[in-house]
Parts: C-alpha cells; sequence; structure tokens
C-alpha cells in the first residue's frame, strides 16, 4: 500500500484490504517457488478464493459476484504484489474475462456463466493473441464457421493467460475474414468441447508461476448461441470497449512493483553493510531511492487520477494509455535501480526483487506494446 492513502479509498475498502492482505499473506507467499516449479498457482486457489468472497469482486450479485466496483479489483491486486506474487491470473479472471461476460452477455449467459466463476468452479481466459499475431489484433486468423445451430472454430493461439486450468475461454475468432475488423467475432468456448486441447504451459523469463499457454482449436464445435453480443462481427468493438480496463490493471501492477521494490530497497540497504556501514547511509544509495520514491509517487498519483476517472465512468482510452506506457516504463527503471542497491544479491531468482525485476518486463508488451500505446496517443494530438 502506498504511503499516503489512495483518495478513491473508504472504510469498507479498508476492511476489504485486510481481508484480502490476509489471504494473499497465507495462501500466496508461501507458495511461490512451488509455483514458479510447477509454472501455474494449485488448481484449488481458485476454490479457496471462491469460497472467501475473491473472485468476481465487481460482478453483482445476482450473478454470485461480490456487488463491488473496480476499487476492490485494485485493493486485491495491490495486495497480490505487496506480498510478492506473480504466479495468480485473478486480475484477467475477475477484471476482464468476466466482464467480458457481464458487459455483453445475454441475461441466461449470465446467470450460466457468471456464478461457476465465483465460486471458482471455472476459471476463465481470453484468447486473443496467436503466434502470428499479437497486437494487431484486426488480423487474427482463428476462423469460426457458422454451421447450423453450431460454429465450427479452427485457429491456434498462444500466450494465453490461465490457459492450462482454464475452463471457460473467450475465443476472438474471424466469423466473416473478408470484413477485416467488422469480421471480428467474441465465441464463449467451453475447455471440455471437443477438438480443444492445450499445448504446452510456455517457459517465460519472468512470471514464471503464471500459467501461460497455447490453446489449440480443432474443428471446435460452439453453439451459436455462445456468440457474444447476439450479432457477429461485434467482437473488435467489445475488444475496443474492454480493453482500457486491461491497460489500467497494467498500471495498477506497475505501480504496486514500484512501490513493493522501494520498499524491500530501503529495508535491505538498512540491514546490510559495506566498507564498516549500512548500505542507506551512502549518499549514492540515499540519493537513488529518493529519486525511485519520487518516480513511484508521481506514478502513483496519475494512477489515482485513473482510477477515480474509471470510477465515474470517464476514463478515456488516450489517458490510459498514457498510464499504461508511463508506469510500466517507470517500473522498469526504479526497478532496475533497486535490483542494482541490493548488488549481486538482486540478481539471485530467491529474491523479491530479482522475481520483480523480471516479472515486469513484460508489462512493457502486454495489453497492446507501448508503442501501440503511443500510437493511440498520438492520434489525438
Amino acid at each position: 500500500m502506498s504511503a499516503n492513502r489512495s483518495p478513491w479509498m473508504n472504510t469498507d475498502l479498508d476492511d476489504f484490504r485486510d481481508m484480502a492482505r490476509t489471504f494473499c499473506e497465507k495462501e500466496l507467499a508461501p507458495h511461490q517457488d512451488r509455483w514458479m516449479e510447477q509454472k501455474q498457482v494449485d488448481r484449488e486457489l481458485w476454490n479457496k478464493a471462491g469460497e472467501v468472497g475473491l473472485l468476481c469482486l465487481s460482478i453483482p450479485e445476482e450473478y454470485g459476484g461480490g456487488g463491488g466496483n473496480f476499487a476492490h479489483e485494485t485493493v486485491l491486486i495491490e495486495e497480490q504484489a505487496a506480498c510478492g506474487d506473480s504466479c495468480w491470473g485473478v486480475a484477467l479472471h475477475n477484471a476482464i474475462v468476466a466482464h467480458y461476460l457481464l458487459a455483453y452477455g445475454t441475461e441466461q449467459q449470465k446467470l450460466d456463466w457468471l456464478p461457476k466463476m465465483a465460486s471458482g468452479e471455472w476459471v476463465g481466459a481470453i484468447a486473443m493473441t496467436e503466434p502470428g499475431t499479437g497486437s494487431d489484433l484486426q488480423n487474427v486468423q482463428t476462423k469460426a464457421v457458422r454451421e447450423g445451430d453450431d460454429y465450427v472454430v479452427n485457429g491456434a493461439k498462444t500466450f494465453i493467460t490461465n490457459g492450462g486450468q482454464a475452463d471457460v475461454v473467450l475465443v476472438v475468432a474471424k466469423t466473416d475474414p473478408a470484413a477485416g475488423a467488422q469480421g471480428i467475432s467474441l465465441l464463449v468456448a467451453e475447455a471440455n468441447r471437443a477438438g480443444f486441447r492445450r499445448g504446452r504451459i510456455l517457459d517465460k523469463v519472468g512470471l514464471k508461476g503464471q500459467d501461460t499457454a497455447e490453446l489449440f482449436f480443432d474443428d471446435v464445435r460452439v453453439p451459436v448461441g455462445n456468440l457474444l453480443g447476439g450479432t457477429e462481427g461485434q467482437g473488435f468493438v467489445q475488444l475496443m470497449q474492454q480493453l482500457p480496463q486491461e491497460r489500467l490493471l497494467i498500471g495498477i501492477t506497475s505501480v504496486a512493483a514500484m512501490e513493493m521494490a522501494v520498499r524491500e530497497t530501503v529495508r535491505y540497504t538498512k540491514d546490510r553493510s559495506a566498507f564498516g556501514r549500512e548500505v542507506f547511509s551512502f549518499q549514492n544509495t540515499r540519493f537513488t531511492l529518493a529519486e525511485a520514491a519520487t518516480e513511484a509517487r508521481v506514478c502513483r498519483v496519475f494512477l489515482d487520477d485513473c482510477i477515480a476517472k474509471h470510477l465515474a465512468g470517464e476514463l478515456d482510452i488516450p489517458t490510459v494509455a498514457m498510464l499504461k506506457w508511463w508506469t510500466s516504463e517507470r517500473a522498469m527503471r526504479v526497478i532496475d535501480e533497486c535490483v542494482q542497491l541490493h548488488g549481486g544479491y538482486g540478481y539471485m531468482s530467491e529474491y523479491r526483487i530479482a522475481r520483480a525485476w523480471t516479472d515486469q518486463r513484460v508489462q512493457k508488451i502486454y495489453g497492446g506494446t507501448n508503442e501501440i500505446m503511443k500510437e493511440i496517443i498520438s492520434r489525438t494530438l
């Protein structure tokens, strides 16, 4: 948590933070090494989180959710980062996949799908990226061809968070390959459908314990009723409407990682001695940490402003693009300086700061690369 209490916080959120912190310290922090080795969290973690009410926090209660808002999602992400966990793909499950279903699902779809995600019975994933298509979503090659009452889905997806454990997958597919962006649709595919298979859980530089997988669709038959939005060709617009919240999540993760890195490094440099005195007493250490703390505070103020705007329904696409690129870049720089102040131990993977360094790098890539963010911003100038 930041030194200054965020202006969007209230007493309800303070109580929720205490609960989230207790859960994270008990259920996440002790298992990092094992999860990194197995490249995913334990499947039962999702059920435990569902039991205590940490899943689908900002989904209405009539669909099994917590009835909260985006501030609750933010608090959970901050506490997850504060305890040093980067393994659990809960932000994607809670604040991305569930919100596609809430925003575009029919009443029956929401009643069928969201309670299972809220309980932990289902884990959610969204399959956008393909082996040959990253930020350029208009050029996805996965196809969904209608045959009677089904769509037949064929294609391959990669870098899919929660892909190894997902029970329900939102699939970005072309229902009209000749129509460009207007030919993209979102289909909900349950993982038990014939022809759906998982590839390997990918070996990443960072986020080692986060389940990131390849997914394959070989003549997977998905009922027409699983089309999100009810009409073909709405997928690209749906993605553009939901991606700002994903980019805001990246900003939250980046700022929380930065704040954690500064805290850890202040503590380390006060405990560690060199040349007969504590490392913190050297002017270079103090000045470097003063700069890092300032960077973190400036980013926190910008983030808090974006969160407040989002809670009020006023956060625009260029502003959140600014937040995403700025905070992910600044966090990388701050964490790198913190690694330096740890000396050789900063390069040892058992140290939280080393994991934060490798985990942070991807924040500049996913959710749309930072170059794409600058392109979005430049169009409004």
